[in-house]
């Protein structure tokens, strides 16, 4: 996988297991949605300030965001739409 790949797996998997909708997540980052979006589909280029406010958010180092997939893990799912009680 390349760097932006494993950028988008990562991002995305954390994302979800954190139960974070992408609009939650750049609210909390100080980004744009259409951000979070494009990186999850490999349309972007990241900055290191960046990265460093979506690891935050995430609450993982930015090394971790690149981290390979553990062999036949699945692609992370999608959560699904609608609001989420707090």
């Amino acid at each position: 996988m390349t760097p932006r790949d494993l950028l988008a797996w990562n991002v995305k998997k954390l994302r979800v297991n954190r139960g974070l909708s992408q609009e939650r997540l750049a609210l909390e980052a100080g980004l744009e949605r259409v951000s979070i979006s494009q990186i999850e589909r490999k349309r972007v280029n990241l900055g290191i300030d960046s990265l460093g406010k979506i690891a935050g958010v995430l609450g993982c180092e930015i090394p971790d965001l690149f981290v390979e997939p553990a062999m036949g893990e699945q692609q992370p799912e999608n959560l699904r739409r609608g609001r989420r009680s707090v």
